[in-house]
């Protein structure tokens, strides 16, 4: 795989608070990449220092080769980091042609850009008339002019209604899948779980977690449990390798799964041992879930 970003234990400190500590990890071609964190999480600095506007403290990051300079490199990125920013009283088409000039690409993509994100049909509209929704998708449209290499967005469905937040999704989908990478800072578990094929979960500036969504995913659930006899289930239970952590709450028992196991089995392994069950529910652990358990303050 063709490795486009490398971040080394980057740390970025604002006086005595650490927004972003030790965090390192890879962004791969073709990929959808999402900074999962709640706010404040130090998502936005991540992405500010990778697009050298906000100095690091300490650690390092390289683009694509390791070899091409931030300065040259960032003329292979797009990125939408702050409210998209245009000339009210000029139109999709004319605001484009000035980001052609500034970024010095030709005006023939134009077109090409407008239709990829939905708004060739309002290309004669002036800016100030659009909802926030098709100025997020113009914004999409001028950060893809240079046809970069990877497109970075943060919070890219901020504000936006059902209707704009489905419409930015498709476009993302649809951005990907013509092989361009993608990496985007969202507090939304939602957002990640629909659009992105990785993720890195950062907590008060520490990663918790970085690699596939779907790896992510794949907890083997957990067991809800009730009988006459609570304590000896809970004994039985913490006996047993195949679970793993235990909770009793509201005369509830909840058993994580360490390794697969189907509610019969569990069922016809407790009646063996005495002990009939008056509430058998197996469930899967939600991304939501396990999103909450990691960012809890542990």
């Amino acid at each position: 795989m063709e490795t486009i970003l490398t971040v080394n234990n980057l740390t970025k400190k604002f006086g005595f608070l650490t927004a972003v500590k030790d965090l390192s990890f890879t962004i791969e071609k073709g990929n959808v990449y999402g900074i999962l964190g709640p706010n404040g999480s130090g998502k936005s600095t991540t992405l500010g220092i990778i697009l050298n506007v906000v100095n690091r403290t300490s650690g390092d990051f390289s683009w694509f080769d390791g070899n091409t300079s931030t300065h040259e490199a960032l003329k292979k990125v797009g990125a939408i980091i702050e409210r998209p920013n245009f000339y009210p009283y000029m139109t999709a088409v004319q605001n484009l042609r000035l980001v052609c000039k500034i970024k010095e690409v030709p005006e023939t993509k134009i077109q090409e850009k407008l239709e990829l994100v939905g708004l060739w049909d309002r290309k004669d509209s002036k800016f100030r008339t659009y909802s926030l929704g098709m100025k997020q998708r113009l914004a999409i449209a001028s950060a893809l002019l240079n046809d970069p290499e990877i497109l970075i967005l943060d919070e890219p469905t901020n504000g936006l209604d059902p209707q704009g937040i489905h419409q930015i999704r498709e476009i993302i989908k649809k951005i990907t899948s013509q092989g361009t990478t993608i990496l985007l800072a969202s507090h939304l578990l939602d957002e990640v779980e629909k659009v992105c094929s990785h993720v890195v979960i950062l907590r008060k500036g520490e990663k918790l977690y970085s690699g596939p969504v779907d790896s992510m995913l794949a907890s083997h659930g957990f067991f809800e449990l009730r009988t006459t006899d609570m304590e000896k289930l809970e004994s039985l239970l913490e006996k047993n390798p195949s679970f793993g952590k235990i909770i009793k709450e509201n005369g509830t028992l909840t058993a994580f799964l360490n390794e697969e196991m189907n509610a019969e089995a569990l069922n016809r392994m407790l009646f063996e041992k005495g002990m009939i069950l008056s509430h058998l529910v197996k469930r899967k652990e939600s991304l939501e879930e396990q999103f909450l358990t990691l960012t809890k303050n542990s």
